[in-house]
């Protein structure tokens, strides 16, 4: 019972998504790989490399066949792979006649590596409307706070003034750059896979070429040279994932340390609550993402380890991509969806900000010293600077004191300085979209 609260009620909310599981389910995938075969099937029957009547029978008696996905599993255990249970099932549902060139001249791989490209093409879509709706969301964010200013913090430490919206701008600096790279994705991975037992097509010769070009252009995918043992572009597509997870777990574990309580300069998501302190309100969204991204850094490194096949194709290694796979992209999949709740209920506390700032007067040691130097050699400038830091008094009121010449304070100890530049480079990290 603990086991079945926990997958349920933090799991699959927390962790999982219900659409891409749909799209990775056994039943969509079955019906992936039915679809394989109807496409194999009127392609063959097309070119004469079985009776063509054959072809669209079995095409057309096979399009609304509902999978027995049990005797799927039981095929699996002693098969290892689907694909011959299934095959037996679908020619249950046809004419002997016709169903004795079922699945001619294919192999298991080629029709489990094809479904999975067809899920893949699926889950692409969803994966690039949300992940422009996060960019959007950011970008408006970014707009909003493009005026006010924050303490900057490099190393743990506060450093210089920069804006909110500049610091959003950079949350979403490399999600704009993997959005760029969404064209390219889609040609290495959505390829249609074709090579027979070997990967030399023998059993269709000389119309392997052929049949995979007419796969192809049925399915909706890119024709290929048979890839069963090249596995780079499943590869590259769990790193363009994990460039995903890995860029919105920055964002979210800047906001987990900027929603602290003695910090409390943001704020965004609901919060969770705790069971025995009251007070809290736990950035559960943040955590999540830190999690997933945590999840789909462990698949990415299975995927690449599965590449390593053997020979001319490999039943060892293959199977891992079944379960790393599906995982990589639901994780990438919901750290996207909690990163576009984050977005949108992202807020500034904006007194909050000030008093950090006021707090901290030290962030504008830098630009007063830049400005200093335009009044007296720079090394004079930042000697006086950093005597006015030791004397323990708040810079603005140390540094007066310490130079002889009348400057406006006011003005050079102005925050506003750093809106312009910030602003600018925000702006130009958006326009590269």
């Amino acid at each position: 019972m603990a086991v079945s609260l926990f997958q349920s009620a933090i799991y699959e909310a927390q962790f999982g998504d219900a659409e891409m599981s749909e799209i990775f389910s056994d039943r969509a995938e079955a019906a992936q790989m039915v679809r394989f075969e109807r496409a194999l099937a009127q392609i063959e029957g097309e070119l004469g490399v079985i009776p063509k009547a054959s072809g669209q029978a079995i095409h057309d008696g096979l399009s609304d066949v509902e999978v027995d996905l049990s005797a799927l599993s039981k095929g699996v255990t002693s098969s290892g792979v689907a694909v011959p249970a299934l095959v037996s099932e679908l020619r249950s549902h046809l004419d002997p006649e016709h169903g004795q060139y079922l699945h001619w001249g294919a192999t298991s791989q080629d029709v489990v590596d094809t479904a999975m490209v067809l899920s893949c093409a699926q889950a692409l879509d969803v994966l690039e409307l949300r992940l422009r709706a996060v960019i959007d969301a950011l970008a408006a964010k970014a707009t909003e706070y493009q005026d006010l200013v924050v303490a900057g913090r490099t190393r743990g430490q506060i450093a210089t003034p920069i804006t909110v919206g500049l610091r959003i701008a950079k949350w979403a600096q490399p999600l704009i750059e993997i959005e760029k790279s969404i064209p390219d994705i889609r040609a290495r991975i959505l390829r249609v896979q074709f090579g027979g037992a070997s990967g030399g097509n023998t059993a269709t010769a000389p119309h392997g070429a052929a049949i995979g070009v007419g796969l192809a252009k049925a399915l909706g995918l890119a024709p290929a040279q048979p890839w069963h043992v090249d596995r780079s572009g499943l590869v590259h597509l769990a790193s363009w994932l994990l460039q995903i997870s890995v860029a919105l777990s920055k964002y979210a574990g800047d906001l987990i340390l900027h929603m602290r309580s003695e910090i409390r300069e943001v704020s965004a998501g609901a919060g969770g609550g705790s069971s025995t302190m009251p007070q809290k309100s736990n950035p559960v969204g943040p955590e999540t993402i830190r999690t997933l991204a945590s999840l789909a850094k462990a698949a990415h490194a299975g995927i690449a380890n599965a590449a390593d096949t053997a020979e001319d194709r490999d039943g060892g290694q293959w199977p891992i991509e079944w379960a790393l796979l599906p995982q990589i992209v639901i994780a990438t999949g919901a750290s996207l969806s909690h990163a576009l709740v984050l977005a949108e209920t992202l807020k500034a506390n904006e007194a909050e900000i000030q008093a950090v700032l006021a707090a901290n007067d030290g962030v504008m040691a830098e630009q007063v010293s830049f400005m200093l130097a335009q009044h007296m050699p720079r090394p004079e400038a930042q000697a006086l600077v950093k005597d006015a830091a030791k004397t323990g008094k708040p810079l603005r009121e140390a540094l007066p004191e310490l130079c002889a010449q009348d400057l406006d304070w006011d003005d050079l100890f102005d925050p506003q300085k750093s809106v312009a530049p910030c602003r600018e480079i925000a702006e130009a990290i958006f326009a590269a979209r």
